[in-house]
């Protein structure tokens, strides 16, 4: 007897990695303090979108889960200098390169060398 194929997954290890973490994060149940809670369903709509449009491409150009999902490692989101191109504002990304991230008719997150880098939300999550 003959098993059906089963495709393979279209993401890398690390990006498929991010969506299981990210996965188990409840998009009614905000993982930081203080996280509004309808900014947190946007906020996890837009990143689970990211993951399988452009996760991929994320891996490919060397973007890491804390620059990405990060979130300050005690104060969460309260602190947005630490938080990840992902975390703020719950907009859906349109497209990726290897130093920036275009959210429309905004100008777009850029990975800047020497910010702080925070942990990746799903660990904060943990923590609570």
């Amino acid at each position: 007897m003959l098993l059906p194929e089963v495709a393979s997954d279209p993401l890398p290890p690390e990006a498929a990695e991010w969506r299981n973490a990210f996965s188990k994060l409840r998009p009614t149940s905000p993982p930081c303090r203080y996280l509004n809670p309808t900014a947190w369903t946007n906020i996890h709509e837009a990143c689970t979108d990211f993951i399988e449009r452009f996760g991929a491409d994320a891996v490919r150009l060397g973007w890491t889960a804390p620059q990405l999902f990060g979130v300050h490692p005690e104060h969460g989101t309260l602190r947005v200098d630490w938080c990840g191109v992902m975390m703020i504002g719950g907009r859906k990304a349109i497209g990726i390169t290897s130093d920036r991230i275009p959210f429309g008719n905004l100008t777009g997150y850029r990975n800047v060398p020497g910010a702080p880098v925070g942990i990746p939300i799903w660990e904060f999550a943990l923590r609570k």
